[in-house]
């Protein structure tokens, strides 16, 4: 009875390998043709926090929004003003979201003013956006804050953001015990 066997099959040392030699240079030689390997950049595991602060021009919300400069200096995050559009009664497409350009570039201006004093209050820069958006959408990241689901669905992908379950406080013991 005849064995058949593959060309991958090496029973002695003497068989030639069949993988190409790789050329390596000798110590203190350099060889031309290996040139570094690009690697893409290394991004943190967790994002860095956003903080989304609601400025109407009272004082409760320069007050919340000189906070969150603070914090978002401490936390090295970046803060999110936004000015909150209402929609107009009168208007026959209803939630739609149809804001005159004047009214939103208005707004846009005082919103960034507020933004500027309390900016000169705190001395924090360059951890600001401005943002003017229609109330539906507010309503829908505020809900998201309270506990409920709230889904992004984009071009490519559809994440959920729903708060952790906290877990129940366990006593640990001293080792030994």
């Amino acid at each position: 009875m005849s064995e058949t066997r593959s060309p991958w099959d090496h029973e002695s040392a003497s068989d030639p390998d069949p993988r190409p030699a790789i050329p390596t240079a000798r110590a203190g030689e350099e060889s031309a043709d290996v040139e570094p390997l690009p690697l893409p950049p290394l991004l943190p595991r967790r994002q860095n926090p956003w903080l989304i602060v609601e400025v109407d021009g009272s004082a409760a919300c320069h007050g919340g929004l000189v906070w969150a400069l603070r914090e978002a200096a401490r936390r090295e995050a970046t803060v999110v003003a936004v000015h909150v559009l209402d929609e107009t009664p009168s208007d026959p497409l209803s939630g739609s979201g149809r804001v005159s350009p004047l009214t939103r570039a208005s707004a846009h201006d005082r919103l960034e003013a507020h933004v500027l004093r309390a900016i000169a209050e705190t001395g924090v820069q360059g951890r600001t956006r401005t943002a003017v958006m229609e109330r539906p959408v507010f309503l829908a990241l505020s809900a998201a804050a309270q506990g409920a689901d709230l889904i992004v669905v984009g071009s490519h992908s559809k994440s959920l953001l729903r708060h952790a379950i906290p877990r129940p406080l366990t006593r640990r013991l001293a080792r030994g015990a």
